[in-house]
């Protein structure tokens, strides 16, 4: 069997990149690299032969949200299911109503839904709304996988200060809840010396890890927190200083789960195939790389 990817965008039918209208200025998450506003978005059908290629057998659909015309609930469900057996998909709640989130969510599980995701409100973690959906998630044991922002009001994702310490706190108040971490900022913090301005928790680690990192310590610590290892924001984290981030895939191997980001056939990322090199060098053991590639996402999410 091949990976599993826990981080996909994808859509029942694809959706072509838009293009930039004139004037329009739009920025990348770090706030000053341009970037087309929309993605090229492939269906789910056309992606299998892609994933194939890359050694991933199965994957897990995001959603952007209950009111996401490009990729809500439904279209992710209906993605999902267009291809039986391959995919399962993630539900989302959008920033309305927290008196009826457990409802909501509730409806969504009962729809197939295995967990929450891509959750990336722009709120500081421990808002009504953002406490609201972890309380719920905790209650129907649904796993919620997180974007993260530095700060409220910037792009987007739940908004954490240097050195998470809303997320810590979370993890206390939700002990029986799977926090799976992604992005910058989440990943930024793997390293001892992380720098605390904006633009730096935003950007891709690079360079050797420093020991003391507070990610390490909140793994240490919180068995309630996981790690999605997509995109280059994961993937760097690992591959940046290899010796550390073969340790880490060791030490925190019942926790990490393998993902790409993908939403077309034309992106690949390299952390994949780093993974299997590794292990084809001997420098990755099989029974870990087994966890981190499928069985983690197996048992957390319990599909397949």
């Amino acid at each position: 069997m091949g990976k599993i990817d826990i981080h996909l965008h994808l859509g029942p039918e694809e959706i072509k990149q838009s293009q930039r209208r004139a004037g329009e200025k739009v920025t990348y998450a770090t706030g000053n690299i341009p970037h087309e506003p929309v993605m090229k978005m492939s269906s789910a059908g056309d992606m299998v032969p892609h994933l194939e290629e890359l050694g991933i057998s199965k994957g897990i659909i995001l959603s952007g949200g209950e009111e996401d015309g490009r990729m809500d609930n439904e279209k992710a469900k209906k993605a999902a299911e267009a291809v039986p057996g391959v995919y399962a998909w993630m539900c989302n709640l959008s920033e309305r109503d927290p008196e009826t989130v457990e409802q909501r969510l509730r409806t969504y599980k009962n729809q197939g839904a295995v967990g929450v995701g891509e959750f990336a409100v722009n709120q500081w973690i421990g808002s009504p709304f953002i406490e609201a959906v972890f309380t719920a998630a905790e209650t129907l044991s649904m796993p919620v996988l997180f974007h993260m922002s530095p700060e409220e009001g910037f792009n987007y994702g739940v908004a954490d200060r240097p050195g998470l310490p809303l997320l810590e706190e979370a993890l206390k108040k939700h002990p029986r809840m799977i926090f799976i971490g992604h992005s910058q900022p989440f990943w930024h913090e793997i390293t001892g010396d992380a720098k605390a301005d904006r633009i730096s928790r935003n950007s891709w680690g690079e360079g050797p890890v420093a020991d003391g990192g507070r990610l390490v310590y909140l793994l240490d610590t919180y068995l309630n927190l996981y790690c999605d290892l997509s995109a280059n924001s994961g993937g760097h984290a690992i591959m940046r200083d290899e010796a550390f981030g073969l340790r880490f895939l060791e030490k925190f191997q019942d926790r990490l789960m393998f993902g790409t980001d993908m939403c077309s056939v034309d992106m690949v990322f390299p952390l994949g195939r780093w993974l299997d090199e590794k292990l084809e060098e001997g420098r990755l053991d099989k029974e870990v790389y087994d966890k981190i590639c499928v069985k983690n996402a197996e048992r957390i999410f319990g599909v397949w």
